[in-house]
């Protein structure tokens, strides 16, 4: 291998890394923001109650009252500390994630080039790293947490956050909102900048479910709860799910059958997917797939699903068996993947275009007809194996 050729490009590696590092920024941001909040209403509790204690025993208030509201107030100073030691404990739990993530990026840009030992070590955690994140994708939190152990890369991935959402989407799928609104309840501010539905979808299917359950009037007052402040953007969809008031479960009509069916949960488990996926930064794909479907690309040529390379055995095939998208396992894999985008071309020598529009290199279909014992006179093409007159085949100029 060349130096040119083997010489290692990190940035072109690391395109697919960004959400090592976003997650655990977002993650960093949300506890930051709950710590903010916790202080901002511990803060005016504690001003307020310290001037309410302070005006009674100005009153006259008996010295045990006002010790009793002194103790009241350390004990809820108390409690506030040990939140705050909790969110402490789970930043430099993050902050430890994150210097690990970065030192794991860094060492790619200390391999000199793709020959040297650490670039296999390197790959090999990667290869994990992306197992990992599709076994979580997958619902198999417990057996990825068990590789993620075995590797010894457990700061490398996102386990926790993987299986909450896993949680929070199979009781969605179960027909239970609760998790789901306490998670929106949480992330309020992101998802309100995101003008995200989800928390009003949530609030529209508790309505249906009421109705299906002939609660008419708890119904109602759900609506005028819940959905009446959402009027201004989502007036048409509340006039919808209201007319099922006057609507059995039972009904026929496709525009509010729909509106019935059970079919509903599943939207809204992807929904919340989706939505978790886009509030952290993630790819709504497993990155194994996106890594995958990128290399299969770039390997893939036009020869690689022709109807005449039936196996590696086929003489009249130019293909040959060292082709990774030509073996078992990839070639059906690779069928729907697009052709890698090429800015050069790659031309052999002395070009020639046969009756097909298919251009080659005049010496290789010499040597494929000579091998193959064509009649004098006579060429294939190597891709498709359709036979011509020599005389049909055209020289191709350049220009």
């Amino acid at each position: 291998m060349s130096a040119s050729t083997s010489k290692l490009d990190a940035e072109s590696h690391l395109l697919l890394d960004e959400p090592l590092l976003r997650l655990p920024h977002e993650m960093l941001r949300k506890t930051f923001k709950t710590a903010q909040k916790h202080y901002e209403r511990e803060q005016s509790w504690l001003m307020q109650s310290i001037k309410e204690t302070t005006r009674k025993a100005a009153d006259g208030v008996s010295a045990q009252d006002s010790l009793n509201s002194l103790d009241s107030i350390i004990i809820r100073m108390q409690g506030y500390k040990r939140k705050v030691e909790n969110l402490h404990e789970e930043e430099k739990t993050l902050h430890g994630h994150s210097r690990k993530r970065i030192a794991h990026l860094q060492n790619l840009y200390e391999i000199p080039n793709l020959e040297d030992p650490a670039y296999d070590r390197w790959s090999r955690i990667r290869l994990d790293r992306l197992l990992v994140d599709f076994l979580l994708r997958s619902g198999y939190g417990e057996s990825a947490r068990l590789l993620a152990s075995e590797k010894d890369i457990e700061e490398l991935v996102d386990v926790d956050v993987f299986v909450q959402c896993a949680k929070i989407e199979q009781s969605l799928r179960r027909g239970n909102t609760a998790e789901c609104l306490s998670w929106c309840a949480e992330n309020k501010a992101s998802l309100r900048k995101q003008k995200s539905t989800l928390e009003f979808e949530l609030r529209q299917q508790q309505f249906i479910e009421l109705v299906r359950e002939g609660r008419k009037k708890e119904a109602i007052a759900h609506s005028k709860r819940f959905l009446a402040s959402y009027a201004d953007v989502h007036a048409n969809d509340i006039y919808k799910v209201s007319g099922l008031l006057a609507i059995l479960p039972t009904t026929q009509c496709a525009r509010y059958k729909s509106l019935y069916s059970a079919d509903r949960w599943q939207y809204l488990a992807t929904s919340f997917i989706n939505t978790h996926h886009n509030l952290y930064g993630l790819p709504q794909r497993p990155v194994i797939h996106i890594a995958l479907s990128a290399g299969l690309s770039s390997l893939k040529t036009p020869s690689c699903h022709s109807s005449m390379t039936l196996s590696s055995g086929n003489t009249s095939s130019s293909t040959t068996s060292l082709c990774p998208i030509c073996s078992t396992e990839l070639n059906d894999l690779a069928r729907n993947v697009p052709y890698a985008h090429h800015d050069r071309s790659s031309v052999e020598p002395d070009p020639v275009v046969l009756p097909n529009g298919r251009i080659y290199g005049r010496e290789r279909i010499a040597l494929l007809a000579s091998k193959l014992s064509l009649p004098a006179g006579t060429i294939r093409d190597p891709t498709t194996g359709e036979e011509f007159d020599a005389e049909k085949v055209k020289k191709v100029y350049i220009m």
